[in-house]
């Protein structure tokens, strides 16, 4: 017998054996109902939609990750900061008391100001009584002042017509400012500056003797001019050797080292444009020295009446820093006269046949000024 063959369409009963239908609910022998089974049902697969995916580089990343700490941290102390200052005070505690920052406050600096430098003040106008012959040319030339200041100060016309007898107004001459004051050398230094000199470098099996008499210069002026205390040289020392104190060779006497000239001397008072009358008892000069004079040096003072031409003029020579004009040298009538002088430097060279001194320049003659004087002098004064 070959094996029932079960048709996949049919079911047997559980209970008999009985063959069924498939879709049978009870059993036709038996009467065994049937439980239906279910067989799940097969679900179309379901897709669910992606994401959209964003790729960073890693730089990139860590640079956004640094941000996102860095602001995270900018939030965080803003709001411990607003907590921190809205915190009640503890009911049984100290009260924390927030102190605020001292703010800095900039104390302005003064700025320098600058010392206005005194000017000086101008004199007033004399007056003056135009003479015969007198013109208005001759009076500016004759008070060494401009022919726009006299008219302009009297109010007259461009030609200028006087009067005999019209008094009219004379300004004073403009003052001219000294020169600031240079640094002169006092004769000793200025010796020495002129003195010629050679630097030289010991040698081997070289002495103070021996260098002494190659140059032909004392061996105490070498050591006084080295600052040298004993007679010991030393290889490789430089030495100053001052050739200005060679001994005398013999032949004709050798030409002395002539001094440079003084520098221009600084006139001090007067000032110029000073006025002065008869009721001044004496009018000193003064000016700065230049140093200390030599035996044949000397100032030579010199003083002119420009109002009353070349022919008045007095010159002397003095070793002091001042000279008092002789009251004899005032003027002899009522007339402000203007008086210009000037100091020079001046050395003497010999003298002549009546044993009078030679004089020489020694130096620049000063700056000018003038000065007015004015009153009659009396009968009878010697003249200079």
């Amino acid at each position: 017998m070959s094996p029932e063959t079960v048709n996949p369409s049919t079911k047997i009963c559980p209970t008999c054996g009985t063959r069924l239908a498939e879709n049978a609910a009870r059993c036709l022998v038996c009467g065994t109902e049937f439980t239906p089974v279910l067989e799940p049902k097969k679900s179309a697969g379901v897709s669910a939609s992606r994401m959209p995916e964003i790729t960073l580089s890693l730089p990139a990343a860590l640079g956004l990750m640094v941000l996102l700490l860095a602001i995270g941290a900018v939030l965080v102390f803003g709001a411990i900061r607003v907590t921190g200052a809205r915190l009640p005070a503890q009911a049984n505690g100290p009260t924390a008391t927030i102190t605020p920052t001292p703010t800095q406050t900039f104390t302005p600096t003064m700025a320098a100001t600058n010392t206005p430098v005194p000017t000086d003040t101008p004199l007033p106008p004399f007056e003056y009584t135009v003479g015969p012959n007198d013109t208005c040319l001759g009076i500016a030339a004759q008070f060494n002042v401009s022919l726009n200041s006299i008219i302009i100060l009297n109010n007259l016309s461009t030609q200028c017509i006087l009067a005999v007898g019209q008094k009219i107004k004379v300004p004073y001459p403009t003052a001219t400012p000294p020169p600031a004051p240079t640094s002169t050398p006092e004769p000793a230094q200025a010796t020495l500056q002129a003195c010629e000199k050679v630097i030289i470098t010991v040698q081997q099996n070289d002495t103070l003797s021996s260098i002494s008499a190659n140059y032909n210069v004392p061996p105490d002026a070498i050591k006084s001019y080295n600052s040298l205390s004993t007679d010991t040289v030393f290889l490789g020392m430089k030495l100053i050797i001052p050739l200005c104190e060679r001994a005398p060779t013999p032949g004709p006497t050798p030409t002395p080292t002539v001094p440079p000239p003084y520098p221009a001397v600084n006139l001090l008072l007067p000032p110029d444009g000073a006025s002065f009358t008869l009721a001044n008892d004496s009018i000193t000069l003064q000016w700065a020295s230049i140093g200390t004079l030599r035996e044949n040096e000397a100032y030579i003072v010199t003083i002119e009446d420009v109002t009353e031409g070349e022919g008045r003029r007095l010159v002397d020579y003095v070793r002091d820093t001042k000279y008092i004009v002789p009251l004899s040298f005032r003027p002899k009538d009522s007339r402000p006269h203007i008086f210009r002088w000037w100091v020079s430097t001046v050395r003497q060279t010999g003298t002549d046949a009546q044993g009078q001194p030679i004089w020489a320049s020694a130096g620049a003659n000063s700056i000018q000024r003038v000065f007015s004087w004015q009153g009659v002098a009396p009968d009878g004064t010697p003249q200079p």
